[in-house]
């Protein structure tokens, strides 16, 4: 009968998470609280700062988009002050979808947006072909916020709503029919074909993933650079997270986790992605969106119905879950250790400008003379200390033979 009951409050238990049980009331407040606290505690997004929301339909990115409405509302304790909206990316073609599917999905997604209120933009994944080459270069100058800006920023702010007389109240928008690709305006079948051929002449499941996830970055971003947002909100959980982690290092990107899995990705420059939602397990968010009736839509992916070694991505999800599911503390535990990751400089690149990079994920590259040099002067300090060594033993080299004075020739 004690097990039935919240541990908190002693009231009927509605959720069971890793920690503990919770009621209806203490688990949303508690929910809650983690999404505030993660942006509180970073403080990236300024008050009156544009802010696009990325939503795929999925559990974790229509939480977030709840989170920010509830946020906004005017019954909230403290309100969010940013100025929100949401951008949809169609990915139908490349995961195998039929044109009556896509259009389907297209019209569940225009009306749970119309029931959001915020400025909404829909793009097909086929409008990367008409990007311009812009996107594939970095900004040079990172933006910085630091804690002076942020208190400037909120001193203004407050100063501009007194002389307004009070805060503005949030007000329901339309779609912007200035985004690339809008709802009444498809994909050409000529874009649609060269995306099918483009994905068929990929081999593996995981390089797929990868082109899909890098694809998709850049036409969020040049979104958000188009409609003047600053900042992009995605809905990675805390589970998605480390199972990125552990997919990274196992993809050689070991290098880079600190800007995949860190609450925010400063690597495009002039727009930054945070991941707000990097506190909230998989359980709690299906918890959340089932007590509270958020609005989900289901559409297949591209690794939908695959086997479980069919691609890295795959295998390491249910190798995490799995270990999940026997040991309670793993994605934690995962977790906790992506947070000691620092964004630190390559050694000897901090005070020079910053090197190549690459073309699909925008991260510096090695450079091959700079690591054989290098790899040179480590090996050659190695040697003079190894020589050091054996001189101080007698030896004139370290292949001589040690320890006893040299001897003339004729008494040897």
């Amino acid at each position: 009968q004690n097990r039935s009951r919240a541990v908190s409050c002693m009231g009927p238990q509605v959720a069971a998470c890793a920690e503990h049980l919770s009621c209806r009331d203490c688990f949303k407040a508690l929910y809650v609280h983690k999404f505030r606290a993660m942006l509180g505690k970073n403080r990236l997004i300024f008050p009156g700062e544009k802010v696009l929301l990325a939503w795929s339909g999925g559990p974790s990115s229509s939480s977030m988009v709840w989170q920010v409405l509830e946020g906004l509302s005017q019954d909230s304790a403290k309100r969010l002050r940013f100025v929100p909206g949401v951008v949809y990316v169609d990915e139908g073609a490349a995961c195998g979808q039929s044109p009556e599917d896509r259009a389907k999905t297209l019209a569940e997604v225009k009306s749970v947006l119309q029931n959001i209120g915020f400025p909404w933009h829909t793009v097909a994944l086929e409008e990367v072909f008409g990007l311009p080459p812009a996107v594939l270069q970095g900004s040079a100058q990172e933006p910085v916020g630091t804690e002076e800006a942020y208190k400037s920023a909120v001193d203004s702010f407050l100063q501009q709503q007194h002389v307004l007389g009070g805060e503005q109240t949030h007000q329901p928008h339309t779609q912007d029919s200035s985004g690339p690709c809008s709802l009444g305006r498809s994909p050409t079948a000529t874009q649609t074909a060269a995306l099918c051929r483009l994905f068929d002449s990929v081999r593996t499941l995981t390089a797929k993933e990868e082109l899909l996830q890098t694809l998709r970055t850049h036409l969020i971003l040049h979104v958000a650079r188009v409609h003047g947002y600053s900042k992009v909100m995605t809905g990675d959980s805390c589970t998605r997270l480390a199972i990125k982690l552990m997919t990274n290092l196992a993809l050689g990107r070991g290098a880079f986790l600190a800007w995949d899995t860190g609450f925010s990705d400063e690597r495009h420059g002039d727009v930054v992605v945070v991941r707000p939602m990097r506190d909230h397990t998989l359980k709690e968010v299906a918890f959340y969106n089932r007590l509270f009736a958020v609005p989900s839509i289901f559409t297949p992916a591209i690794d939908t119905k695959a086997p479980e070694k069919a691609s890295i991505h795959r295998l390491m999800e249910a190798f995490i879950l799995r270990l999940q599911t026997q040991f309670p503390s793993t994605i934690s535990t995962v977790y906790r250790t992506s947070e000691k990751l620092v964004k630190a400089p390559r050694e000897g690149c901090a005070a020079g400008p910053a090197g190549p990079r690459c073309l699909l994920c925008l991260c510096v590259l090695d450079d091959v003379m700079s690591v054989a040099a290098e790899c040179f002067c480590r090996r050659a300090r190695g040697g003079e200390l190894e020589l050091g060594r054996w001189q101080r033993l007698g030896c004139t080299h370290p292949g001589s033979q040690p320890c006893s004075p040299q001897r003339p020739r004729s008494q040897r």
